[in-house]
């Protein structure tokens, strides 16, 4: 009888956790390295976890309209101190969980060298268009604004810029062809669709604002036990692990 009643009661964890499932809103550098990181951790604790990625103030603003995520990873820290003032996250959530690398990415046969150069190959004719992503929502858009404005290029370049939706597309763009150089996430440019395909030049820190990147979970979340759950995750070596192999840098504890 009582090894019975073991059976069943070392079951009912495994059960709960198997009934959970948590939307998790992320910006649009971590759509490898998330869901590597969510992988292992349903691996372990049986809990699913759902995820959406897209520009940080347009995941703010789909929030603002009720989207019922529980978890939101931004791109920056202001988006979710916005959502916290607004009542909209709990503000004891708040941390930072990686910083962002900016690059200029161009193509495998370009025959400009921007390892050497750097932005410097901007002003080569051959450079029609330079896609980033768009700075009105996009952290990585103002930071490839401020790094340009930083190394007096951007009024002579502006007229050539593409805007991504998000930095992921502004990556799409720049591996497609439709651009001839990008400023993307160090994480695209290490990952394994871009991986081979072209040469980078990592942006120096002091050209943008640090890419302090900020993670909350979501005042209305049905699951926040879970949620904190997975950001302890997050937080434990195994996890920032694998956002280092991404290109992330991880902020001093």
């Amino acid at each position: 009888m009582s090894a019975a009643i073991l059976i069943l009661g070392s079951a009912l964890p495994f059960s709960r956790a198997q009934t959970v499932e948590l939307t998790v809103a992320a910006a649009a550098d971590l759509s490898f390295a998330l869901p590597e990181i969510g992988q292992a951790y349903e691996k372990q604790t049986g809990i699913k976890l759902k995820f959406s990625f897209g520009a940080s103030g347009a995941i703010t603003q789909q929030i603002h309209n009720g989207a019922p995520f529980d978890i939101f990873f931004s791109a920056d820290t202001d988006y979710p101190k916005q959502l916290i003032a607004g009542g909209e996250a709990d503000a004891a959530s708040l941390h930072e969980y990686a910083i962002g690398n900016l690059v200029l990415w161009v193509p495998a046969e370009s025959p400009l060298d921007v390892g050497q150069k750097g932005m410097d190959i901007l002003l080569d004719a051959s450079e029609k268009k330079i896609a980033i992503a768009n700075p009105q929502h996009a952290p990585y858009g103002r930071a490839a604004v401020a790094a340009l404005k930083h190394a007096g290029l951007y009024d002579r370049v502006a007229d050539r810029l593409v805007m991504g939706e998000n930095v992921s597309q502004a990556a799409q763009f720049a591996e497609s062809g439709n651009a001839q150089a990008g400023f993307v996430a160090l994480a695209h440019a290490a990952s394994p669709t871009m991986r081979g395909k072209g040469k980078y030049w990592q942006v120096p820190a002091e050209y943008y604002p640090p890419l302090a990147q900020g993670v909350v979970v979501l005042a209305h979340s049905s699951h926040k036990k879970e949620a904190a759950e997975f950001l302890n995750y997050v937080n434990s070596n195994e996890a920032e692990e694998m956002l280092r192999k991404y290109g992330f840098t991880l902020p001093e504890k």
